[in-house]
């Protein structure tokens, strides 16, 4: 009976593996959220979403995306060697960020016309390094198939921002516990990755600087491509943040974050083990296989999580509230209005994969503009109505996402013929 129970593929098989971590790390978050909505504020989360907002806009350069290649090479050796180059890279940009915040500290407050983040852009080059090792061990660990670590990393981590969360604010009463509660997840799981890679290796670190730049201009397409693509997604989502607190305020910020990010979370629990699992697979299969692979996927996709947001869709509203408290109505109504454009955006999500494995990044760089220049222009032309201008975005966004899906099918099914 047991057996019959049992994932009959290697695929389910890791994706139950790393779903199951992911769902007692998410379970963890969203069982304090109640905690956290009546000891923070509003304006105190409107801060901390600034806070991820300026990190987000660095992410994409930390490593050149390079991290994205680890899984490439038929040869760990080569996988090795982008690995160290990826992490040069890293230390590169986060010595680069720290002289960035010391000499244009204060035009950077002015620009964001927020004093409150002023303090805490001191540490958001450490937050940018920290991220960037996290990036390269997550997808060196992905590659050997070390789902079960993975898993424990995702638990490790929710654990130590939940305990800094709670403890930060009965420490200082301020939104130090939201911030420093991220940093100090991404130093636990960084220092156990450490632990994992130098105990177990079965290979010989040597760096080798001619094999390193024969790599990187291999695999130059992910810099040229597919970071500007990655930093238009961050512009358009961290753009969005900004945009709000500059048309609307610290606290509608603070419920747009909150919306979006308990609808985030739940379909986390699946999305985030579906993706990673996902890129292994087709990275890893021949090009003629890549649509099969991403049309079963679409339709197990919409199946599994659509009845979920239907339900979300009319009933959100009032859990918010009878969750978080009254000060999070607003955030409620987001939320509904969001549903259309996370569900599609859950099934989207590791499409975008398809497009690197594929060697189509110019394609996804294209649509990433178009993608992150919609909202950002729906907030500046609209923005008298916040909950109005939030409705323009969903679904112009959701109409975007079913386009680029269409793109990805297409393109993946052009190989067959070739």
């Amino acid at each position: 009976m047991i057996n019959k129970l049992k994932p009959k593929s290697e695929f389910s098989s890791n994706v139950l593996i790393l779903m199951t971590g992911t769902t007692i790390a998410q379970a963890i978050p969203i069982a304090i959220s109640p905690i956290l909505t009546r000891l923070y504020t509003p304006e105190d989360f409107g801060v901390f979403a600034l806070y991820l907002s300026i990190m987000g806009i660095l992410f994409p350069v930390v490593t050149g995306r390079y991290e994205l290649a680890i899984l490439l090479p038929k040869k760990d050796a080569n996988a090795l060697q982008i690995m160290y180059a990826s992490a040069i890279i890293t230390l590169a940009v986060f010595l680069l960020s720290i002289f960035g915040i010391l000499f244009f500290h204060q035009n950077i407050v002015e620009m964001l016309n927020n004093k409150d983040i002023s303090k805490w852009l001191y540490l958001v080059p450490f937050s940018v390094l920290l991220y960037g090792f996290f990036q390269i061990f997550n997808y060196w660990f992905n590659r050997n198939k070390l789902y079960k670590e993975l898993a424990k990393n995702k638990v490790i981590q929710s654990i130590a921002v939940a305990l800094v969360n709670i403890v930060g604010y009965y420490a200082t009463h301020s939104v130090f516990g939201l911030i420093v509660g991220n940093i100090f997840g991404f130093f636990v799981v960084n220092i156990r990755f450490f632990y994992i890679f130098f105990a177990n290796k079965n290979f010989t670190i040597n760096i080798n600087k001619k094999q390193i730049q024969m790599l990187l201009r291999k695999y130059k397409k992910f810099p040229i491509y597919n970071m500007p693509n990655a930093l238009i997604d961050q512009f358009r989502m961290n753009g969005i943040n900004i945009l709000i607190i500059s048309y609307f305020s610290n606290a509608l910020l603070g419920q747009f974050y909150m919306a979006f990010r308990m609808l985030q979370a739940p379909m986390g629990l699946v999305g985030t083990s579906l993706s990673q699992v996902f890129v292994q697979k087709i990275a890893s299969s021949k090009k003629i296989d890549v649509y099969n692979i991403v049309y079963k996927f679409i339709i197990k996709s919409i199946l599994l999580v659509a009845p979920v947001f239907f339900l979300l869709y009319f009933y959100v509203a009032d859990i918010f509230v009878f969750i978080f408290g009254e000060k999070w109505d607003i955030a409620g109504k987001i939320a509904s209005l969001l549903v259309p454009w996370v569900f599609v955006n859950f099934v989207s999500s590791p499409i975008s994969n398809v497009f690197i494995v594929l060697h189509h990044q110019e394609k996804m760089l294209i649509f990433s503009i178009l993608y992150a220049l919609t909202p950002l222009l729906i907030i500046y032309l609209t923005h008298i109505d916040f909950l109005l201008t939030i409705q323009y975005i969903s679904w112009s966004m959701t109409i975007l996402l079913i386009l680029f899906i269409s793109l990805a099918l297409y393109l993946s099914k052009k190989e067959i013929n070739k």
